[in-house]
């Protein structure tokens, strides 16, 4: 019986040692259901923060309750630990490393080359290694595996190498982890098996598909389709506004269609760590085999402009009261790039306080999930939502609808709103403060 083959019956058995590289957003939560699950998991994190958390039996993840945490420690299923030499320790290795993009929107996969590094230097007969940070098609076949059989193992008899991209979404109490159907694609028949295997655990669907390219390309299409929806929806919106009509009001009734039509919302501009950057991967990608990806770059034209168009319409709305934008007094509600998160990676509220502070505005914030924020070599803070703070403010501008806010009582004491996100249809009197996206 190979190594490979005796893996199997150690994942069956629970006794297979789980090893989880990133313990960010989507490896945290991984690697406690691995831990729930009954396997022993050790998480590999390069954050030191991050190590000493886990150790003391906190959560740094808003998704992740640190009785999670406590509860999977004190059962012996979870370490983490800064020495990747663990790695050699485990069975199978889940990589899930950020993948962003450069300033010049090239694919930075260079985590996932340290990565790749660390394991090549402790890969072993009988590994099971699974790369699911989101990456442009062949990824896996022409660099990761590679680069692993420098090792001078064979991929598919000596070790097994797997992609399978994460479906996370933050904030999402309706889809847990272990309710999103996991798409896996190995190398072989028989690394396909095993990834499949080793998820059952944990998922409770499982979708293999023939290979790693198809794999990376599932996660692609599922970004790039929200991508290219949403950017209609902001042409829509951006239609409407020239036709003095309400977007929401059209969407809305357009949404009543039971069949042919599924909703997307327009808004400020696009966030977080998928959706701005996945159609990117992929455009890049077809740009090398130079073939235009033509949706791809529209929707992306019309969704990172329309932070800019959000500053030119506080300047519109501040001018139609005679207010200059220089010195005027604006609060933002929201910079974290959705509802109830606090993550503000790619958040369009970033780049709608820096026009706006170009132009020389007096910006301040105010979200109960981001209680400090970095904006270039400054730190700020979150303002109180006093009635003072919404009444002292030029205009109120409305960046992320966040579920905890009394939008009620910030129409009532606000001067002016602008609501980006539609978070105040609800409102009964004051309706004529409000000017919608």
């Amino acid at each position: 019986m190979s190594r490979l083959e005796e893996l199997s019956g150690r994942i069956d058995s629970r006794d297979a040692r789980i090893g989880v590289v990133g313990l960010g957003y989507v490896g945290l939560p991984l690697a406690l259901e691995f831990a729930k699950a009954g396997f022993r998991v050790t998480g590999f994190e390069l954050d030191e923060d991050k190590v000493s958390a886990i150790a003391e039996d906190r959560s740094y993840l808003e998704d992740v309750p640190a009785q999670d945490v406590k509860a999977a420690r004190e059962a012996g299923k979870l370490e983490a630990t800064c020495d990747f030499g663990a790695l050699s320790k485990t069975d199978v290795i889940n990589v899930c490393v950020p993948t962003p993009l450069t300033k010049t929107k090239d694919p930075d996969i260079s985590h996932i080359v340290r990565a790749v590094e660390e394991i090549r230097k402790r890969l072993r007969s009988g590994h099971l290694v699974i790369l699911g940070s989101t990456t442009y098609p062949g990824t896996t076949h022409d660099l990761f595996i590679p680069l692993l059989e420098e090792s001078g193992l064979e991929v598919g008899a000596d070790f097994a190498v797997a992609f399978a991209p994460e479906r996370i979404d933050p904030g999402n109490q309706k889809f847990p982890l272990r309710k999103v159907p996991k798409v896996v694609g190995g190398e072989t028949p028989l690394c396909t098996a095993l990834c499949t295997k080793v998820f059952e655990a944990i998922f409770d669907s499982v979708v293999p598909v023939s290979s790693s390219q198809s794999a990376e390309m599932v996660k692609l299409l599922e970004n790039t389709f929200r991508a290219i929806n949403i950017g209609l929806a902001n042409e829509i919106a951006l239609m409407c506004d020239r036709l003095g009509l309400d977007v929401w009001e059209v969407i809305e009734a357009a949404a009543s269609k039971p069949y042919g039509f599924m909703r997307f919302d327009p808004g400020p501009g696009l966030g977080g760590h998928c959706i701005p950057v996945d159609p990117t991967y992929l455009a890049w990608k077809m740009k090398s085999l130079n073939f235009p990806a033509r949706f791809i770059d529209t929707a992306t034209e019309i969704n990172s402009h329309m932070p800019e168009h959000v500053a030119t319409t506080v300047g519109d709305l501040l001018n139609d009261d005679r207010i200059a934008v220089n010195g005027a007094r604006i609060l933002i509600m929201g910079v974290a790039y959705k509802a109830d998160v606090s993550d503000v990676r790619e958040s369009p509220a970033l780049s709608i306080i820096a026009s706006l502070e170009a132009k020389g505005a007096e910006v301040r914030y105010h979200d109960p999930h981001v209680p400090e924020l970095r904006l270039g070599d400054r730190s700020v803070k979150s303002v109180d939502l006093t009635d003072e703070a919404i009444g002292s403010a030029d205009l109120v501008v409305i960046v992320t609808s966040h579920s905890g806010v009394d939008y009620e009582r910030l129409v009532a004491s606000a001067h002016r709103v602008y609501d980006t996100r539609n978070a105040t249809r609800d409102v009964g009197l004051g309706k004529e403060k409000v000017r919608k996206l």
